[in-house]
């Protein structure tokens, strides 16, 4: 049982050590959503494993045990499972509640808050917003991409337009809710926060992909990413804002500039390994799940023999 309930946490720890490694073995478009969906996996698989061992935990005390209507001492023996660590599992419970629930209200304000901002801008064509800012930015947010005139004149025509290919791409592809629930799922499980920036690396490799394709060149794409960065930081330290969307600028350029310059990954191990660990997290929590029903129908059937 205890084995068992433990298999989410085990595969928690191995995405967050070899997440980013699966990332960029995989085309970034599959990437992004089998590690958001396995981050989700763990985080919900966690729970309810270790939902077992604290329902058990409960089971075993005595006014519980009398309100349900079975046998304490048989579900005690039976169970296995040290009571002091069924109760750690239900105040771990509670606190994967508490923080998933934070994490959650705090990604609706913070949607809500990029939508009413969004509404507020006025695009020059299309959802195209240009923004007097001496700060070179490009961002996407609710659905509006935003870039500043010191940009629009930092960058020539060809690489311009990799990078509003780039942050169309976020929009097309609501890059945004990858974020938030992958930040929900660290939220919920700590050991996922390394998952987390692989993610993020990911979603911008995505959109990078597929600004390449927009423009046919993948050396442009590059080019135009490098020559974005490059004005960014060459804006002073105290200058700089914090981008409310998703920035072409704002994660591992050179990583990404050197995925360009390479070869598209073509493995497909990495994506069966993720499914194997999804997997593992779901029949490891059916079975606590069957397994501390078992038990208390045992105990039920024990007192009833009496």
């Amino acid at each position: 049982m205890i084995v068992l309930a433990a298999t989410p946490l085990v595969v928690g720890v191995l995405a967050g050590l070899l997440g980013g490694r699966l990332g960029r073995r995989l085309q970034p478009r599959h990437a992004v959503p089998l590690l958001t969906g396995l981050a989700l996996t763990v985080a919900v698989c966690t729970g309810i494993a270790l939902s077992g061992l604290a329902v058990l935990a409960l089971a075993q005390l005595g006014p519980i045990s009398r309100l349900g209507h079975w046998s304490a001492h048989v579900l005690r023996a039976d169970a296995g499972e040290p009571l002091a660590l069924g109760l750690i599992a239900l105040v771990a419970v509670v606190a994967i509640l508490g923080a998933a629930l934070v994490r959650a209200l705090g990604s609706i304000y913070a949607l809500s808050r990029a939508a009413y901002h969004a509404r507020r801008l006025v695009p020059a064509a299309g959802n195209l917003v240009l923004v007097d800012d001496t700060e070179p930015v490009a961002y996407a947010v609710a659905g509006r991409i935003v870039m500043s005139r010191s940009l629009l004149a930092e960058l020539p025509t060809d690489e311009r337009r990799a990078v509003l290919a780039h942050e169309a791409a976020h929009v097309r592809h609501r890059h945004h809710l990858y974020v938030h629930l992958t930040a929900m799922s660290a939220a919920a499980n700590p050991l996922l926060r390394p998952l987390v920036r692989a993610i993020g690396v990911g979603i911008e490799r995505w959109a990078d992909e597929e600004a390449a394709g927009a423009v046919r060149s993948r050396e442009v794409t590059a080019r135009g990413l490098a020559r974005a960065a490059l004005a960014r930081d060459r804006t002073p330290a105290l200058a700089r804002s914090r981008t409310p969307g998703l920035a072409a600028t704002d994660s591992a350029v050179a990583e990404r500039v050197r995925a360009l310059l390479d070869p598209a990954p073509v493995y497909r191990l990495p994506a069966a390994l993720v499914f194997a660990g999804g997997l593992a997290c779901w029949l490891a929590a059916a079975a606590v799940t069957w397994r501390t029903d078992e038990l208390i129908q045992i105990a039920e059937r024990a007192l009833l023999r009496r």
